[in-house]
């Protein structure tokens, strides 16, 4: 079956989800990533959503975080601070799932404004729980179309940390939890550098070279002494995907929210 780079962008994020996580999910592609996991090879996994949602099994995909689908198919719902209190500040969400607008060499993203924030070019969606799931959730996974517009040299805002300025300058902010660990766009995989903490790109999408990763990216392109070949999504999986889509297309009148 053939795919798209944003087919193996999803599949690959979903992957990373293991099986009876507990993963604190952004709308969008994270949210398509994080279902598409509960529907193959992470049945028992516990999503949570920002409007208090625990355990959410929905048959289409939300389009917001106050979407009915996703209270309707809960095993419970609680309200917004028992989430972020007892749930993430309590240390029990194991994997933060974010999107953003921008994102730079340290995985530090930005989702408030383009441009200066007194007078900017573009007011984004804001940040909503992100800064504290970037900062409290054990570790991170970010979601995101590979572009010099979103990989940019120097944020315009900050919404949410990654590792700040690189190094240990996350554990010195107080910052618990191990922070963003992979960077998932269309193009390649990207983790931090276990001593810098610069994102370096572990995986490459197939039909993907360096040249249209290192064009995509708005500083020099870091890469691991040994780049592997991101495995190809499997059919049963892509057929998965496809039809979470289309039914979330009819039942939400062509839009997905998917992307």
């Amino acid at each position: 079956m053939s795919y798209t780079a944003n087919d193996i962008m999803t599949v690959t994020a979903a992957r990373r989800l293991r099986d009876e996580a507990v993963c604190f999910v952004g709308i969008g592609l994270p949210s398509t990533a994080a279902n598409l996991a509960r529907l193959t090879h992470a049945p028992n996994i516990n999503l949570i959503y920002e409007s208090g949602t625990i355990g959410t099994r929905p048959s289409v995909l939300p389009l917001s975080i106050g979407d009915g689908e996703l209270a309707t198919t809960a095993e419970t719902v609680v309200s917004t601070p028992e989430i972020f209190r007892y749930w993430l500040q309590g240390g029990r969400v194991d994997v933060g799932f974010l999107g953003a607008a921008q994102i730079d060499r340290y995985a530090n993203i930005n989702t408030t404004v383009i441009g200066s924030y007194a007078s900017p070019k573009t007011r984004l969606p804001g940040a909503g729980g992100a800064p504290d799931i970037a900062a409290l959730a054990k570790e991170v996974f970010i979601i995101i179309r590979q572009s010099r517009r979103a990989f940019v040299e120097k944020l315009d805002f900050i919404t949410s940390a990654g590792h700040l300025e690189g190094g240990d300058s996350r554990k010195r902010a107080g910052l618990p939890g191990k922070g963003p660990t992979a960077v998932i766009t269309d193009l390649c995989v990207l983790e931090p550098d276990p001593v810098s903490r610069e994102l370096t790109v572990t995986s490459i999408h197939p039909g993907v070279d360096r040249a249209q990763i290192d064009a995509a990216t708005g500083w020099r392109v870091r890469y691991a002494e040994q780049v592997a070949t991101t495995p190809i999504p499997a059919d049963a999986t892509l057929q998965v995907l496809r039809d979470l889509i289309e039914r979330t297309a009819k039942a939400h009148g062509g839009t997905t929210n998917a992307e």
